[in-house]
This record gives structure tokens, sequence and C-alpha cells, in this order.
């Protein structure tokens, strides 16, 4: 009798041992590091299931873990279970473990797009279409859609085109967002960031709406590069605007062109009419002519006091300002016609 129960009693430690070493054995398969010398993108289709995953990451040679293991970890060990669908970033030193805790949290990678300043619309586009993280899924029905109903009344009831409507910045998103989603992030950036920036502004400005700040905003993002110069730049356009003057600015003729534009400005684009052609028309131009970002919207609403009323590239992306037209002048021989 007493025999019997040993012997029970042995088996019994015997299958707590074996189910401990195998327990331990489960565990250290799935903490192992991943088979990773650098980070790796990796896509879970949508419908699949845990140990499909693991599969997938077995044949790309991610993990050893064997199909038994698996099996065991995940019906007994592994928790939740139910993973996401997406693109995730694997990276050297996660393990099996690591891995799922991102595949079932959902915890997805992001990628960038960056939205430069400066740039207009149809660039913009051409640099959302050649993302091959996005879906490309934008046209004029999609842009007129995108600008609607933003809960203001300065933008964009009465605009023909949405140029100018969109805040240059980085926008991060997940794999398979539609690029219409982003350019709707950046109209809502730029809403919210004008209707504030319009909030605190200088006083007595001859801007009448946000609207047309944003506008003065994107012919200071194209007259120059460089950053500290934003301010004073902007501080010249106002006092034209204050004195009535034209802004002749260079830019906004180059825009009204448009395509046709072949690199080299001429007399005779300078002397023809068109909306943009700030050297025949007073006042804005109907439209933004390009992408702004913050700096030069805040540079808009709040700009440097001078007495500047003139302007010349020096041909290093600086600009020489002057206060009198003579001065002005020299200038011009100065850093244009020598070049």
């Amino acid at each position: 009798m007493k025999r019997g129960v040993i012997f029970l009693l042995f088996l019994v430690v015997l299958t707590g041992v074996g189910a401990a070493s195998g327990v331990m054995y489960v565990s250290d398969r799935v903490t192992h590091e991943l088979t990773l010398e650098s980070e790796m993108l990796f896509t879970i289709e949508n419908g699949s299931n845990a140990y499909r995953t693991v599969k997938q990451l077995r044949k790309l040679e991610v993990t050893d873990v064997s199909p038994f293991v698996a099996k065991v970890w995940l019906k007994f060990f592994a928790g939740s279970t139910s993973v996401k669908s997406g693109t995730y970033m694997l990276r050297p030193g996660q393990s099996l473990v690591d891995a799922f805790t991102l595949f079932t949290q959902g915890d997805e990678h992001f990628f960038a797009v960056s939205l430069v300043e400066g740039l207009t619309l149809a660039q913009w586009l051409v640099v959302l279409e050649q993302n091959s993280d996005l879906v490309f899924d934008v046209d004029e029905e999609k842009l007129s859609q995108i600008t609607q109903d933003n809960g203001v009344d300065w933008c964009c009831e009465g605009v023909s085109h949405t140029e100018g409507m969109y805040l240059a910045d980085t926008y991060f998103f997940t794999q398979g967002t539609t690029a219409s989603e982003v350019l709707k992030r950046a109209h809502r950036a730029l809403v919210d960031f004008v209707s504030r920036e319009w909030e605190r502004r200088d006083v007595d400005l001859p801007l009448a709406t946000p609207y047309e700040a944003l506008i003065l905003a994107s012919i200071i993002e194209k007259e120059t590069a460089v950053p500290d110069e934003r301010d004073m730049i902007s501080g010249v356009f106002i006092n034209r605007l204050n004195k009535n003057m034209r802004l002749q600015t260079d830019p906004t003729v180059i825009y009204g062109i448009g395509p046709m534009f072949d690199g080299n400005i001429t007399r005779k684009h300078l002397r023809t009419a068109t909306p943009y052609n700030t050297y025949v028309i007073k006042g804005l131009p109907p439209t933004p002519i390009a992408m702004a970002g913050k700096a030069a919207i805040h540079a808009a609403l709040h700009p440097l006091t001078t007495d500047a009323l003139y302007f010349v590239a020096k041909g290093d992306g600086s600009h020489q300002f002057s206060t009198t037209l003579d001065e002005h002048n020299a200038a011009v021989r100065k850093y244009q016609l020598k070049r």
C-alpha cells in the first residue's frame, strides 16, 4: 500500500517537473530575440490570426519557434492573441512576445510625408501620389469636399480652387491611409492655426480677413528662404499696402503665368495683365500662390516695423532692403544687373 502511494507521488512529482520544464522551454523560445539584423516592416493582412502570423514570421526566418511550441504558447500562455491587421516595425532585440504585444495592441508603424512650404498644390499632389504607403484618391471633387464645412466663415466658400488651403508640415500616417485624409488633416491644421493667429494679430494691419493674411503669407513664403527675413519681408509688403503701392512681387507673376512659365521672367510677363500680376493690379492677388508654413503665417500677422519699401535678391538667398527708390535702383544695379 505504502509503495503504491509512494509511486503515485513519484509520478505526480515527475509530471510536475516535466510540466515545469515544458513551460520553461516554451517561455525560453518565445522570449528569445527575433533573428533581425536591422529594422523590418511586417504586415498582417486583414482576416489573419495569431497562428498564421507566427507561420508568416517563420517563413520570413524571423523566428525559429516551432509550430508545436507556437500552438502551446498561443493556447495556454500568450494572453491576448487577437492580432490586428496593419503594418508594424520589428526591431533587433525584440522577441516574439514583444512582437505580439504590438500586434494585439494594434501599435502600427507610422510613416511620414513632408508637405513643404512654398510649393503649390499641384506639386504637393505629385508628392502624395509618389508615396507608396498612401492610397492616392485625390481629384477635383475630393479637393472641393475637403475644404467645406470647416466651421469658419473666412475659408473657403466661393474659392474656385484650394491653393494654399493646407498647412505645410510633416504628417504621420499608417500604411493604407488615403491622400485625401492627409490633406483633410492639413486643411484642419491650417484653419485652426490661422484662426488662432488672427486673434493675436498686430493692430492696424491692412488685412481684412484671415484669408488675406494667408494670401500674404504665401507670398512671403515664396519671396525668401531665409527664416530671419520673413518678418522684414512682411513689413515691406505691409508698408506698400498701407501706401496703396503695388506689391510688384515676381512670384505672383510667375503663378499667374502657370505651367507655361519656362523659368525666365521677362518684361512682357511683367506687363501682361493677369489676376495675379501684382505689377499690374493693386493689393493682394485673389488667392494664395503657394502653401505656407506656420512661420510665414506668423510673419504676415506680425510684421517687423520698418521704413523699407523695396527689396532685391542679392543672389545668395538673402535680400537688400531699401527705403527709397534711388537706394533700391542702386541695389538692383549692384545685385541684379551685374549678374
